[in-house]
């Protein structure tokens, strides 16, 4: 398999893998999916993307990962109406039945403490084609054609939209966080797998960016399911 056949390889184990998609969505998963995500999606793009950035020697790559960035943590006047994606995050909890001193008041979970701490390794001192995986891998999930069911059809977002209509009722305009995402992911993953494309066997660096993708990819999952643990754990679930 070429490098690309291999990444989507990885990708598609992940999205068979992560509890938080195979099973059913509750309120306080989607709850504490807020929390978490408005703490990551900031703490990603304002520290740790950015480390990627300056790692990054080709400039329009480099411009590539702050735009991408500036569009979570400051304005996407493209796909988000001007708004940061963190902030568009806090009106889909308002519209679940969260206040916002809720979601502004949660700290991070001991699991996403530790996603982070692994991330900063892997993003902060390795080769710009890594942390360009650390960058994308996860945001490639909300591509169709990976994984099965729903999952396949509409990419991971495209389910969490249909799942957060159905549970809390909701409209089209109330699920804009996740419909974002749909049109935004497949061009800022696109761009990942693209440079992966064009440079990695040039730079001999295939075998490093597909291991990459693949411990990133777990890490990832020890995220999203320590966020389905922990509302688990608030309903009193084993």
């Amino acid at each position: 398999m070429d490098v690309l056949q291999r990444l989507d390889a990885e990708v598609d184990k992940f999205c068979n893998s992560v509890r938080f998609f195979r099973e059913p969505l509750t309120v306080e998963r989607a709850k504490m999916f807020v929390r978490q995500h408005r703490l990551n999606t900031r703490y990603r793009n304002s520290v740790l993307k950015l480390s990627v950035a300056v790692n990054t020697p080709d400039w329009d790559t480099r411009m590539g990962i702050i735009n991408a960035s500036s569009q979570e943590l400051i304005a996407d006047h493209e796909f988000g109406g001007g708004k940061p994606h963190w902030a568009i995050l806090e009106e889909q909890g308002e519209h679940i039945g969260m206040s916002l001193d809720d979601i502004r008041s949660a700290q991070p979970l001991q699991t996403t403490q530790l996603c982070w701490l692994a991330w900063e390794a892997l993003m902060k001192n390795r080769h710009w084609l890594e942390g360009l995986m650390a960058n994308t891998c996860a945001e490639r999930s909300n591509v169709p054609g990976y994984g099965t069911g729903l999952f396949r059809e509409l990419g991971w977002f495209g389910l969490e939209r249909k799942r957060w209509g159905d549970l809390f009722h909701l409209s089209d305009d109330q699920l804009v966080f996740f419909s974002l995402h749909e049109e935004a992911d497949i061009i800022h993953s696109n761009f990942g797998w693209q440079t992966v494309a064009r440079d990695a066997e040039r730079l001999g660096m295939a075998d490093a960016a597909v291991e990459a993708c693949r411990i990133n990819l777990y890490v990832w999952q020890t995220y999203i399911d320590g966020i389905a643990a922990a509302a688990d754990a608030l309903e009193g679930k084993p």
